[in-house]
């Protein structure tokens, strides 16, 4: 061979492997096989209150099977909206958003985040348990139960407009609100605690929030009201995040903060946006608590619009990647807005395109969550059809946090197609383990047709994530030959090394 031919042979198959990993590239960046991809189902829309049990689980069926079809892994779900439960609290009364009236439990009993929790473990989702930290009433009309803490202990808490709300400067309310939070996480197998973006109310024009006792009480050593509020906050998510690492380490604490931390008129390295403020309104200082490893995922709710002239999405979505500040960074989701609004350059389109391209430009942001889940179900401006057809149309896992833990689990055993009476069966048993953080909880099958490298990273080969320790294979005539690879996730989606085995269907 001339050295022209060699040189020539040589260019030739270095452009078909550059060609090969741009297509993994490509694959990867349109088809993650690390996404957090969730949903909020609420409650306070009154969609279950006084529904019987039977028809709140087929409706919840329904939802959970629509949204796990669209490729949803994470479902975040109310269950304390007005210190009360959508569960058998020892803590607090069931709520009024369940049965109507708030201390009436559901007859006959059943407990709706216990059943749920199976529900989306069962479709291999994770559940957060959606808390709301301290509001007691959305509306002064509310009629409290007579076992509410209200009742026992009225000078905990303080009316603004016409709701009312624990005081947060009180050392009781931080205590009572860390004791439900353990209370879930000891009782219920729960992946993670979540609160959204109530914390001090959002400001009323001319009232003022009347925490001034308890300022004069515990405000010692603050000179500015607003510094203390931001402490008081700091200290009630310090203690949920320390409370929830010593019951149960694989479980997380997240938070969904209104999408604007500081305007740049507030701050130079604030957003350049004219809008409420998280650190000045709310007296959320979420960077802080990033920072800190206080919470162990962050969800700005950026329901905005690009182009919006108050709270550009882009503008946002780009300051909060630059400012993730080491923790998991995921953004909430208006599925009306973006369905309501054309892409600027593209006026034949929605916005989602624009959307999810801004999402997934930054390393540092690892998914999104839909608001509301029920949108997406009911495919609001072919939302949930874009999801499917695009942007969620192959499986994903979510991301690993491996600041929590990142040793995975072993490696699956006895990996053997059976045939049985119901078909042909793929079987294989679960790794042992020492430890409840290595512990197999799920399993990921991928297949990969005759010739094709055996590449985990594509999450095109993903056929299904399981909990269970089987898999129904899709047998033909017995003449394609595939290679099926299992792997072993643990809690906090580690994943194993592979096992593999050549099957012809």
């Amino acid at each position: 061979m001339s050295i022209k031919s060699f040189l020539h042979r040589g260019v030739t198959m270095t452009v078909v492997v550059w060609m090969a990993v741009l297509a993994v590239a490509q694959v990867n960046t349109m088809h993650p096989k690390r996404e957090f991809r969730a949903a909020w189902i609420q409650a306070v829309n009154g969609q279950f209150m006084g529904v019987p049990e039977q028809t709140m689980k087929k409706q919840l069926i329904g939802q959970l099977n629509s949204l796990q079809g669209a490729g949803i892994n994470a479902i975040i779900f109310q269950v304390r909206p007005e210190a009360d439960a959508l569960y058998a609290s020892k803590i607090e009364p069931w709520s009024r958003f369940l049965t109507g009236r708030q201390g009436v439990a559901p007859s006959p009993l059943w407990d709706p985040m216990a059943w749920m929790i199976e529900e989306c473990h069962k479709r291999g989702m994770e559940f957060h348990a959606w808390i709301n930290p301290y509001r007691v009433k959305t509306s002064s009309r509310t009629q409290l139960a007579p076992e509410h803490i209200y009742n026992r202990h009225p000078e905990w808490f303080v009316a603004y407009g016409d709701q009312l709300f624990f005081d947060p400067g009180l050392p009781e309310s931080r205590k009572h609100i860390v004791d439900v939070v353990s209370d879930i996480v000891e009782r219920y197998d729960v992946d993670a605690i979540h609160m959204d973006d109530y914390f001090y109310p959002y400001p009323k024009q001319g009232q003022e929030f009347n925490d001034n006792i308890s300022f004069y009480y515990y405000g010692g050593g603050f000179s500015n009201k607003g510094d203390w509020r931001r402490s008081n906050v700091n200290i009630l998510i310090k203690k949920i995040h320390e409370a929830v690492r010593e019951i149960k380490p694989w479980v997380k604490f997240g938070v969904s903060p209104f999408g604007i931390y500081r305007n740049d008129s507030s701050d130079p390295l604030g957003s350049r946006t004219r809008g409420l403020q998280n650190y000045d309104d709310l007296y959320a200082d979420v960077l802080l608590w990033a920072r800190e490893g206080w919470i162990d995922y962050n969800i700005p709710q950026i329901y905005w619009h690009v182009g919006h002239p108050v709270a550009d999405y882009e503008v946002l979505v780009k300051w909060w990647a630059r400012h993730a500040e080491g923790r998991p960074l995921f953004i909430g989701q208006s599925v009306s807005n973006t369905v309501e609004h054309a892409d600027p350059n593209n006026p034949n389109s929605n916005q989602l395109p624009i959307k999810m391209k801004w999402q997934r430009s930054f390393q540092t942001i690892g998914g999104s969550c839909q608001w509301p889940a029920s949108a997406v179900v009911e495919n609001l401006g072919s939302y949930r059809t874009q999801l499917v057809s695009a942007y969620h149309k192959y499986p994903a896992l979510p991301p690993v946090f491996s600041f929590m833990d990142k040793d995975a689990p072993g490696k699956v055993k006895k990996l053997k197609p059976v045939w049985t009476a119901d078909g042909y069966i793929l079987f294989w048993t679960a790794p042992k383990y020492t430890d409840e953080m290595q512990r197999a909880v799920q399993y990921v099958i991928y297949r990969f047709e005759a010739g094709q490298r055996v590449n985990i990273d594509d999450a095109t080969k993903i056929v299904k994530v399981t909990r269970n320790t089987f898999y129904k294979l899709p047998y033909d005539n017995g003449k394609k030959k595939y290679t099926y690879v299992v792997t072993a996730l643990d809690r906090l989606h580690n994943e194993s090394k592979i096992v593999k085995k050549s099957i012809k269907l």
